[in-house]
């Protein structure tokens, strides 16, 4: 099944195709950032990355986001559709804003694992939510390697989180294999600009956000990694195609804040 968008168009070139989104011709070398490294070292360097940030994020993503990252995580559970007694697993949970929500709309006879393969990021998003009286399941894994069964969850989620990940292709087809037939994958995931923003966009991203980090959680490298690896993400129908060819059909995708962030769905149906 074809891919569809709704909203504007991506912008002209200040994403990635395929190839670079998810590794380059090189197997044995991927990027980090602008940068290209070994394969195996892209994880490591990705986790240096969220230890130095991990206090810090909240406070972060609404500065960066004046804010408008609530309203995307919004959206997302929305389009979740979720039901009392479903399962979900959030990958790259992070500080657990998405597990809080969907345990909300699950309620008790449900499920909501979270998940991230950094240990500093998952232990500030299981004592907030600890703080909160919300106990859940929680996991650090590898979401190229996931530890569950086949068909266990009736939604899965990642958001921005999928960037990072050294083999995308890996994890779709990990996250695949943890859904229930009929179940559905969303990712949100920063993408490709709407072409007129382009130029603002990127000397906000080159030029404001690393002296942000700077100043707010004392570390400009972290933040222009950030918009390094934004850029080397595949653009939206690039990452729609990943995802057919990972088996998800019925794949769409919705431009949030004119192509900033895309919201990424796709169904298992067998």
């Amino acid at each position: 099944m074809s891919a569809r968008q709704d909203g504007p168009p991506p912008a002209g070139d200040t994403g990635a195709g395929i190839g670079a989104g998810a590794g380059g011709a090189d197997p044995d070398a991927t990027h980090f950032g602008f940068r290209t490294v070994p394969t195996g070292q892209k994880a490591e360097k990705v986790a240096e990355v969220f230890d130095s940030v991990a206090s810090r994020y909240d406070v972060m993503n609404d500065l960066m986001s004046a804010g408008l990252h609530r309203a995307w995580k919004a959206f997302t559970v929305r389009h979740a559709a979720l039901r009392p007694g479903m399962k979900v697993l959030d990958i790259a949970g992070g500080t657990g804003d998405l597990a809080r929500a969907f345990a909300q709309r699950v309620g008790p006879e449900g499920e909501v694992w979270l998940t991230d393969i950094n240990g500093s990021m998952l232990g500030v998003g299981r004592d907030r939510l600890l703080d909160e009286g919300l106990v859940l399941p929680v996991a650090q894994c590898d979401a190229e390697a996931l530890p569950f069964p086949d068909g266990r969850f009736d939604r899965v989620t990642v958001a921005f989180g999928l960037r990072n990940m050294t083999r995308k292709e890996a994890a779709l087809r990990e996250m695949y294999r943890v859904l229930a037939p009929g179940g559905k994958l969303l990712v949100l995931e920063f993408s490709k600009v709407w072409k007129p923003l382009a130029p603002a966009y990127d000397a906000y991203s080159f030029g404001v956000l690393p002296q942000l980090g700077r100043l707010v959680a004392g570390d400009a490298d972290s933040y222009r990694y950030l918009a390094e690896s934004i850029r080397m993400h595949p653009d939206q129908p690039s990452l729609g195609a990943l995802m057919e060819a990972a088996g998800f059909g019925r794949v769409r995708w919705h431009n949030l804040t004119l192509g900033v962030v895309a919201l990424h769905e796709g169904v298992r149906f067998s």
